[in-house]
């Protein structure tokens, strides 16, 4: 029998070692391992971004500019289901172009809305969008945007209580907003005080079960302090809190949500979006929003919110795969955009009065407007 080359053996050793280590190494990074339902498409040059997932990233919708687009805004303001606050048009707003910008990412394009395209996408599913006054903005804006292709009689609005849907029948679909500003739950407590519970949630997250798709936004209530604080202290478990750094109470409440969606959604069935915060451009912020009729040209210094290093830190902890949708620093060129003065039908003279006060309304957004390309970008994602 002949001998055994060892200096064969050695290497057969070595390459099959060596394609056990690259097969253990690259399941990791498998998007085979990912259910169906949030596989990736490659198409119209828009791919996932997704917290833990940066090597399959192919866009970073957050990261581009405004272009002035005369074919925008994709409705107008009598869309019936906008509140009288974000139709500035009809309000009395003289200008307009701030509905004719649409946001160019930085090697590679939105794709226009299509409002045919995304009720088909949703054919049959639930969408619910979960958070504050701006999330209903966005709500309307989503549902303004497919309500013109739907037949009157094939279209209706539900209100439940915190709950409200939109529901095209023909596709059987909704569109649902859930008003939950600081996901987790707020309560009454003795002597009529306010108490935010930082570790309980099921009263609100018993709505989100069975949705197919759920968008959260949750940061500007946090910030709140003073006699605009939506609570009177704080309860983590049996201990009341009097005080307690905004920033830390924070990612305490959103860290009681990521456990939530690790524990009780499921990835093969629902997707779930975290929108950053918008900024808002009042006095505080060192801004004013009235009478602004051009986005920001640039910024010589690009400040990182606090709330939105909070939330990349839970999301990244997170193995539910949830994808960011980063519109904070797009948003913050977009000063123009905001009700301002206009949030209501009152005279002139009355407005440019309260353009110099304190009214001035540079939290929300105009409608058609700004919100109408988030809701672009969500589409594309989708």
């Amino acid at each position: 029998m002949a001998k055994p080359n060892l200096h064969l053996l050695s290497f057969l050793f070595f390459f099959t070692t060596f394609l056990g280590l690259f097969n253990c190494a690259s399941s990791l990074i498998n998007p085979e391992d990912v259910s169906s339902w949030l596989a990736l498409e490659e198409t119209e040059d828009v791919n996932m971004v997704q917290t833990q997932r940066d090597s399959w990233k192919k866009c970073d919708f957050s990261v581009g500019k405004w272009i002035f687009d005369q074919t925008y805004p994709l409705y107008d303001s009598n869309c019936p289901y906008l509140t009288t606050a974000v139709t500035c048009q009809k309000n009395g707003r003289p200008d307009s172009d701030y509905e004719k910008w649409k946001w160019k990412p930085l090697g590679c394009s939105i794709p226009r809305f299509d409002a045919l395209k995304y009720l088909g996408k949703m054919r049959g599913k639930r969408m619910m969008l979960v958070g504050d006054s701006i999330m209903r903005n966005q709500w309307e804006s989503l549902v303004c945007l497919v309500q013109g292709v739907i037949a009157t009689d094939r279209k209706k609005v539900i209100y439940d209580g915190p709950l409200m849907s939109f529901h095209a029948m023909d596709f059987e679909t909704s569109i649902e907003f859930f008003w939950a500003p600081l996901l987790v739950e707020l309560k009454k407590g003795s002597n009529n005080k306010r108490i935010l519970h930082l570790d309980l949630i099921e009263e609100n997250a018993r709505y989100w079960k069975g949705v197919d798709i759920l968008a959260f936004d949750s940061a500007h209530w946090w910030t709140h302090s003073g006699q605009s604080s939506s609570w009177d202290y704080y309860m983590e478990g049996n201990s009341i809190i009097t005080n307690m750094n905004q920033m830390v109470a924070y990612e305490k409440g959103v860290s009681t949500w990521a456990k939530w969606v690790d524990l009780n959604l499921d990835p093969r069935k629902t997707r779930v979006i975290f929108r950053s915060m918008a900024p808002r451009h009042n006095r505080q912020n060192g801004w004013k929003c009235y009478n602004q009729r051009q986005p920001v040209k640039y910024f010589s210094h690009l400040h990182v919110p606090g709330p939105l290093v909070v939330l990349k830190g839970v999301l990244k902890r997170m193995r539910f795969p949830v994808y960011l949708q980063d519109i904070t620093t797009m948003t913050a060129f977009r000063r123009d955009g905001h009700p301002s003065v206009y949030s209501k039908a009152i005279s002139e003279k009355e407005r440019q009065k309260q353009g110099n006060g304190q009214s001035s309304d540079c939290s929300h957004w105009c409608l058609p407007g700004v919100p109408d390309i988030w809701n672009e970008m969500l589409s594309a994602w989708l």
